[in-house]
């Protein structure tokens, strides 16, 4: 099953967005998409992103 690109944006209570590149076939499920770019984000330094799924900006870019 080959792996597509996808760029999952989430909102930070500091006002930014941070943006995550997420591996994943395009059967992927957003929620998934979502889920696998906010732990990524909760086990950084930068400050709280908001675990709201229709907040998050998701685009497939390869």
């Amino acid at each position: 099953m080959d792996s597509r690109c996808w760029l999952v944006a989430l909102p930070a209570i500091d006002g930014r967005q941070y943006v995550y590149q997420v591996h994943a076939p395009d059967d992927a499920l957003p929620a998934d998409l979502f889920w696998d770019a906010w732990h990524c984000h909760d086990e950084g330094p930068y400050p709280q992103a908001w675990d709201l799924f229709d907040a998050a900006v998701i685009r497939r870019v390869g």
